[in-house]
């Protein structure tokens, strides 16, 4: 799904609707047995953002999302692996999802010199256009971070971003 959609489970409604209802007088309803969706998050006028996740839910269905979501996470998995197999590569974070956090460690760099220096593979692999990252902070050290999300993504795509991310740390570890 897009940036812009957030799924909240809740066993209690009630609580939820006690937490953001409204109680203007013109807000109200008839005691009819009518769900006014308004009770239930911060804003009372806002985009239906649901509509996104309702027409992937008609066309995958329920298992196709679930496929979807354990096929990226199986991805992920693997890339995780990738990088742990790889020497001066480390895994920073639990990655139980399709988010995984890693850096790379080249010997004789430490503190703010290995963030610059993961920093710059970064910046030149978002550059080059094969693909984007981003980055995070985890315990005050930068990340990089790969997030699998696209439904066309392919174990072949992750193999070619872990390729262009080795290709460039290399390139900057010759500096």
């Amino acid at each position: 799904m897009p940036v812009d959609l957030s799924v909240l489970y809740i066993r209690d409604l009630d609580v939820l609707r006690r937490a953001f209802s409204l109680s203007a007088v013109y807000l109200e309803l008839a005691d009819e047995p009518v769900h006014n969706y308004m009770d239930y998050g911060l804003q009372l006028g806002r985009r239906f953002r649901a509509l996104k996740f309702w027409f992937a839910l008609r066309h995958y269905g329920a298992e196709g999302m679930r496929a979807l979501l354990r096929g990226h996470i199986a991805l992920a998995q693997e890339f995780a692996e990738w990088v742990s197999a790889e020497p001066d590569w480390e895994v920073m974070a639990p990655h139980p999802l399709s988010v995984v956090c890693f850096r790379h460690v080249p010997p004789g760099l430490d503190g703010e010199a290995l963030d610059a220096h993961n920093q710059r593979i970064l910046d030149d692999v978002n550059a080059g256009g094969e693909m984007f990252i981003s980055s995070t902070r985890l315990h005050g050290r930068l990340a990089l971070r790969l997030a699998i999300g696209n439904e066309r993504t392919t174990r072949d795509d992750i193999r070619a971003a872990w390729d262009v991310l080795r290709n460039a740390a290399a390139q900057r570890s010759a500096q």
